[in-house]
Formats: structure tokens, C-alpha cells, sequence
């Protein structure tokens, strides 16, 4: 499988090439670990987590450390994956919303992508090649140079995102989409343990009803469905991929009544945890 990886102390960023025979590889432990940006022609399809995708034209999907990626089928045309870790782009302390963790990732859509026009597509394409000829020519910038393109790529990407998840008059409440930025962000950190929208609303300095106003102006879930879908996608997550009974995964993620867990999953995903497992592993 065609790599190529820059690896420098703590900072570690790769690109791959994505054919028949690597969309297997690709959701192996092997690169769970790092945040993924997947660029896909028409023809691939895909799962992340629990929802399955399958492009008709240039497609990016942005992938988080936390969530399960696998190719299930490729097309005619090779596609591209970038992979790093926190350490190599995080340190980027400005412009929020292309950060890590901005819009493009852990987000309450939990599989945040932009599909891409075919000039969009011309673009990305550039980027993704330059990124590559940075890994052959290899000189005292290249590093930076690669970070360069790869802020380019979250800064058109977040346009194309905005204009395609949000009303086209909410794009522009800048104030509203960062409430919605950092509640998301908290959701992902405290799920386990903060369950209500006034425990996220305290965090914040600000009102259950404000958040809740702010999320309804862009058009988007209600912050408590927010933090219940979150919940139940851990949930899914840990039925699917270990052995922890429901009462068990009811502990972790913050229930001490297991029976209470069991209605919340039955409500959100239509089945009883017993019954997700079983329909999985079939």
C-alpha cells in the first residue's frame, strides 16, 4: 500500500492512497489512533460507525480518532487519506473553527462531510498533491509547508460545510455557530458524566434556554437530543466492539440505573441493547 509518513518526535502526519487493495487497511487499529481526512471520487462506499455513505462525485469526510472507518467498496479512481495526530496540527492556538477540534470534527453530525462541486474537486486535488510532493522533496520546511496546505484544506472545507449543514442565513451568526462549536465540544468531552443541557449551559455562563434558542435559529437538533445521541452512539459503539454487558456500559457512561439506560437506548435507537448486539454481530 502506497504511504508516505512524516514522523518527527510527537508530530506525526501520513497520506495514503486509497485503491482495492488498501480500503480494507484503513480501519484497522493501525490508524484509529489519528484524526482522518478521506478524499473519495464517485463509487466508493463507506461506513463510520453505525452510517453507511456512498459518494457520487468528490467527497470529503472527516473522521475523528474515536470513530470507526471502514471502505466497504472503491471505485474506478484511486481516493486519498490523510492522518495525523493532535501534536502536529494542534498546536495551532487561532482560528477556532479549523482547529482539530472545530467544525469539521465532533460535531453533532458525528460524520461531518462536504460533497464537492467538480472546481471543488480541481482544488482538493491540487492540495492533496502538493501535500504529496512535499513528502518526495523533503527540505528544511516541508513541515510547515505541509501544515500550510493542510489549513487550507479546513479553511475551504469549513466554507463548503457551512453552506451545506446550515440555513444560509445562519452561516453568518457567527456568535450562535461558536455556541454551537463549544457545546458540542463540551458534549464530547463530559458525556459520561453530565447528562442535561443545564450542565452544559453552567459550563458555558449562560442560560438552557439560550443555547436552546441559538441551536434552533441555526436550524439544528435540540441540545438535549444532542447529548442523548452522543450517549447512545458510545453505546453502540461499546455493543458492538466489546464484550460489556448493557448493565456494565449503563456504569460507564454515567448510569447508575441500568433499567433507565435500557429505555433511553430503546427510545433513541429503536431496539434494546441486547437486540443492537445481536443485529450486529449477524
Amino acid at each position: 500500500m502506497e504511504q508516505n509518513i512524516f514522523d518527527s518526535g510527537l508530530k506525526k502526519i501520513g497520506l495514503v492512497a486509497i485503491n482495492g487493495d488498501s480500503g480494507g487497511v484503513l480501519g484497522t487499529d493501525s490508524y484509529s489512533p489519528y484524526i482522518k481526512i478521506v478524499y473519495l471520487p464517485g463509487g466508493y462506499s463507506l461506513t463510520v460507525d453505525f452510517s453507511s455513505y456512498r459518494t457520487t462525485g468528490p467527497t470529503l469526510f472527516f473522521v475523528s480518532p474515536n470513530q470507526v472507518l471502514n471502505i466497504t467498496g472503491t471505485g474506478s479512481a484511486p481516493g486519498s487519506m490523510i492522518f495525523y495526530n493532535r501534536d502536529f496540527y494542534c498546536i495551532q492556538i487561532h482560528d477556532e473553527e479549523v482547529a482539530c477540534d472545530g467544525l469539521l470534527f465532533n460535531n453533532i453530525y458525528n460524520m461531518p462531510m462536504t460533497t464537492l462541486t467538480p472546481e471543488e474537486g480541481s482544488f482538493i486535488d491540487y492540495l492533496y498533491a502538493q501535500i504529496g510532493d512535499e513528502f518526495i522533496h523533503r527540505d528544511s520546511s516541508h513541515e510547515e509547508m505541509i501544515r500550510t496546505y493542510l489549513k487550507q484544506l479546513f479553511i475551504r472545507s469549513v466554507r463548503l460545510w457551512k453552506r451545506q449543514h446550515l440555513e444560509q442565513e445562519a452561516a453568518g451568526q457567527s456568535s450562535d455557530i461558536e455556541s454551537f462549536r463549544k457545546f458540542t465540544q463540551l458534549v464530547e468531552a463530559h458525556y459520561k458524566e453530565k447528562h442535561n443541557v443545564a450542565d452544559y449551559a453552567a459550563l458555558l455562563s449562560m442560560a438552557p434556554k439560550t443555547i436552546t434558542h441559538r441551536f434552533k435559529r441555526l436550524s439544528l437538533p435540540q441540545p438535549n437530543e444532542v447529548i442523548k445521541n452522543r450517549i447512545v452512539l458510545e453505546a453502540k459503539r461499546l455493543l458492538a466492539h466489546t464484550q460489556m454487558s448493557s448493565k456494565e456500559i449503563a456504569y460507564e457512561l454515567g448510569y447508575e440505573d441500568p433499567a433507565y439506560f435500557s429505555r433511553l437506548f430503546l427510545l433513541k435507537a429503536g431496539e434494546t441493547p441486547s437486540g443492537f448486539r445481536a443485529k450486529f454481530l449477524s
